[in-house]
This record gives structure tokens, C-alpha cells and sequence, in this order.
């Protein structure tokens, strides 16, 4: 075998190699992509199904229900133009109240509850999520809190 043939193999093998890297790395940064959907979004079928994924929008006051003593938490998120209903098992942030913007991460559940399994409060006054602003920037003209229905059992 000739040395130029030899210094050929050797950059088809480093090509290769790095070719492989980045493929793995690729693939692994595609499985840990968490993706942002608003209540709207939800409400319009746009999120996944068996995917986690983040919702993110304001507490509706008078929607958090807890039984004295469990950990389990129902509440409701809004955009202000569609609600969701959310329930979490575990401990929730010192921060987290009705009425303030929250990011809850999770996975859509059968009967189109999400079951967040980390929630997220904002850290002061002012602070609020950037999708959540977002989201609540783009909702229509006018549009007011959605009253508070009454959760069926």
C-alpha cells in the first residue's frame, strides 16, 4: 500500500468518526427536547400525546383543590382564551399562588388533563416566563380572565 493511500484512509477514518460523533450527539439532544405549548395550543390538539412536554400560563383564582394532608394538587391554567387543567403529585414551590404565571412540565394524560410532574413559579413580582408573556401578549383584544367553572366529580 502506497503512503498516499495510507493518508487517505486515515481522513476517510477521522471523517467517519467525526460523522458518527455528531450523529450520536444529534440524536441525543433531539430525545431531551422539551417543547413549550400554551392552553390555546392544548385546546387546539397541537400538543403531543405521549410526549412530555411544558404548558405554561396563569393560575385561574379559586381552581387549586388539595385534600388536607395529600400531596396530590389540581389546578387550572390559563392563556386567558382557553384553560387546562393540570395535577401534580409532590411538593409545590414556595412561590406558586393563584393568579401568578407558572411553567408546569409533563406529559397530556388520557382525559386531557396534563399531569405535570415538576411545576416552575415565577421568582418575583415581575418576573414572568417569556412564553408565558408571550402567549399572553398574542391573546385577543379585550379578552378578560375566563370565569371560573365549577369542576365536575
Amino acid at each position: 500500500m502506497t503512503p498516499r493511500r495510507k493518508r487517505l484512509l486515515v481522513v476517510l477514518g477521522i471523517l467517519a468518526g467525526v460523522a458518527a460523533s455528531v450523529a450520536l450527539a444529534v440524536m441525543a439532544s433531539r430525545q431531551n427536547l422539551m417543547f413549550y405549548y400554551d392552553p390555546t395550543q392544548i385546546a387546539a390538539g397541537q400538543a403531543p400525546k405521549h410526549k412530555r412536554f411544558r404548558v405554561g400560563g396563569m393560575v385561574v383564582k379559586g381552581s387549586v383543590q388539595r385534600r388536607p394532608g395529600d400531596l396530590e394538587v389540581r389546578f387550572v391554567l390559563t392563556d386567558f382564551a382557553h384553560e387546562v387543567p393540570v395535577e401534580y403529585t409532590g411538593v409545590l414551590p414556595d412561590l406558586f399562588r393563584e393568579g401568578q404565571g407558572i411553567i408546569a412540565h409533563g406529559t397530556l394524560g388520557p382525559d386531557g388533563a396534563f399531569v405535570a410532574d415538576e411545576v416552575l413559579a415565577k421568582h418575583d413580582e415581575k418576573y414572568m416566563p417569556p412564553e408565558v408573556a408571550a402567549s399572553l401578549k398574542n391573546r385577543p383584544a379585550g379578552a378578560s380572565p375566563p370565569a371560573r367553572r365549577e369542576p365536575s366529580t
